[in-house]
């Protein structure tokens, strides 16, 4: 893996000061940031487990991406006007793909996971979503299925069939709960496919804000249990939502991009799993939950088999034609000049 190169900031011109100078960033703030990107997201798993009991799957779901969607439509207000780069209307069909999926049907899905399952265990399963990523590439993609990829997907799905059988026989989860967590994974995947080719043309962040949009269009048939909240929650249910959408999607969103455009993709890739074990300490500190033992043996099976399809069959260089026989005095087989390429 190369090391990447350290991003540089011009430094203001000053008397005795070169033009244009150069000056390192400082090395911290992007680790700070993906560190604050890591506890966000890990912290969502908490949060959603904390509102279970008082806010139902569809309420907290649509309540978390309108507010998501104002934060980033903020953020979006703040920027110049022409460093706006939106989608094209060829891409509608998997924007409102990537919208409903990974923004509606997930938050969906997961909410109403971890009202059956503990916080830790949600999180290890959803990290088979690279896993479906990878499967559903092949199927739509072309893209070939090696030995790697089928050997890692073997394993990562073996680890959910573990996580589940520990789950079922658990006092904080049962099998159903566990069976939602996939399928949250399984429109992630959805999501992060629908939304790669958009991502060639159109700028990341306009398009997680029409995604949010669209995920919180998916859920207005809960609009009337959001309401309901609203009126006889408790302030402090309501400030919970509201810090779903504001640090898990809108921050957390920001402080990824600003440190994957200054770090290794690939080591902050692998960075992500380090949330479900985060997901689960914060649970133990803050709800007295753990997942137990032996969903720690399926979440290390999940990482496993990701890592696994990461791992490419060794290329096979071309085997590169031998020089043509020639006849005497350089000639050709035939005793003929060889000719000589036009240049």
């Amino acid at each position: 893996m190369t090391t990447p190169t350290p991003r540089t900031e011009p430094l203001p011109d000053a008397p005795g000061t070169r033009v244009g100078a150069t000056r390192p960033a400082p090395t911290w703030l992007p680790v700070a940031a993906a560190a604050v990107t890591l506890l966000a997201w890990a912290s969502a798993f908490v949060a959603i487990r904390h509102l279970g009991d008082d806010v139902p799957p569809g309420a907290l779901s649509l309540g978390r991406l309108l507010v998501a969607a104002v934060a980033l439509g903020v953020l979006l207000a703040l920027r110049p006007r022409s460093g706006h780069r939106w989608p094209v209307r060829r891409h509608l069909p998997l924007l409102l793909l990537c919208g409903a999926a990974w923004f509606g049907v997930y938050n969906l899905a997961l909410n109403a996971s971890e009202q059956r399952i503990d916080a830790g265990t949600a999180a290890l399963v959803v990290q088979i979503g690279p896993l479906i990523v990878a499967g559903l590439a092949c199927v739509f993609l072309g893209e070939v299925m090696h030995r790697w990829l089928a050997l890692g997907m073997g394993v990562g799905f073996s680890g959910v069939v573990v996580i589940g059988q520990a789950s079922s026989g658990h006092e904080n989860g049962d099998l159903l709960g566990v069976l939602l967590a996939v399928v949250a994974a399984v429109t992630y995947a959805i999501g992060v496919l629908a939304q790669k080719p958009i991502l060639g043309r159109a700028g990341a962040l306009e398009v997680t804000f029409l995604a949010c949009v669209i995920g919180a269009v998916v859920c207005l048939p809960w609009s009337v249990q959001l309401v309901d909240v609203l009126r006889t929650a408790e302030l402090s249910t309501v400030l919970w939502v509201v810090y779903l959408g504001l640090v898990p999607t809108a921050i957390a969103f920001s402080t990824w991009a600003y440190a994957l455009t200054r770090t290794d993709a690939s080591t902050m890739a692998m960075s992500t799993f380090l949330v479900p074990f985060i997901a689960s300490g914060l649970a133990w500190l803050f709800l007295g939950e753990v997942p137990p033992p032996l969903a720690f043996v399926g979440g290390a099976l999940c990482i496993v088999g990701v890592l696994l399809t990461r791992r490419r069959p060794p290329v096979v260089p071309p085997v590169s034609p031998g020089p043509a026989p020639t006849g005497p005095a350089g000639r050709g087989q035939d005793g003929a000049a060889p000719t000589r390429a036009t240049p």
